[in-house]
C-alpha cells in the first residue's frame, strides 16, 4: 500500500504562484509514475503533469511553460511549482501513483482557487 498527502493549495490572484507537495508513504520502492491531476467543478479529473521514476515528464497543453513537476525518488515527494495561473486552474488538485504492477493511489486533494 501506499499513502499520498497533498499540501500547499490555496487562493491566489490571476498571475500568481502556488506550489503543492505530495509526501508518499509505505511501499514507496512501487511507485512508478507519480503524477497530478485536477478536477475542475462540473469536469473530469485531468492530467497536469506526471513523471517517471527514470526522470521523464509530460505537461498537459494548457500548463506547458507555467508548470513544472519536480519529484525525490529519495524523500519519496514529487512537487508542482505552479507559475502565472489563470482562473482556469482552479479546481481541486490530486497527487497520484501508480506502481509497476499498475496498482493506483490517490491524494485526497487540494484545493487551488485562482481569481481574476
Amino acid at each position: 500500500q501506499v499513502q499520498l498527502v497533498e499540501s500547499g493549495g490555496g487562493l491566489v490572484q490571476a498571475g500568481g504562484s502556488l506550489r503543492l507537495s505530495c509526501a508518499a508513504s509505505g511501499s514507496t520502492w512501487r511507485i512508478n509514475t507519480f503524477d497530478w491531476y485536477r478536477q475542475a467543478p462540473g469536469k473530469p479529473r485531468d492530467l497536469v503533469a506526471g513523471s517517471t521514476r527514470a526522470g521523464a515528464t509530460n505537461y498537459a497543453g494548457s500548463v506547458k511553460g507555467r508548470f513544472t513537476i519536480s519529484r525525490d525518488n529519495v524523500k519519496n515527494t514529487v512537487n508542482l511549482q505552479m507559475d502565472s495561473l489563470k482562473p482556469d486552474d482552479t479546481g481541486v488538485y490530486y497527487c497520484h501513483a501508480t506502481t509497476y504492477s499498475s496498482s493506483q493511489y490517490w491524494g485526497q486533494g487540494t484545493q487551488v482557487t485562482v481569481s481574476s
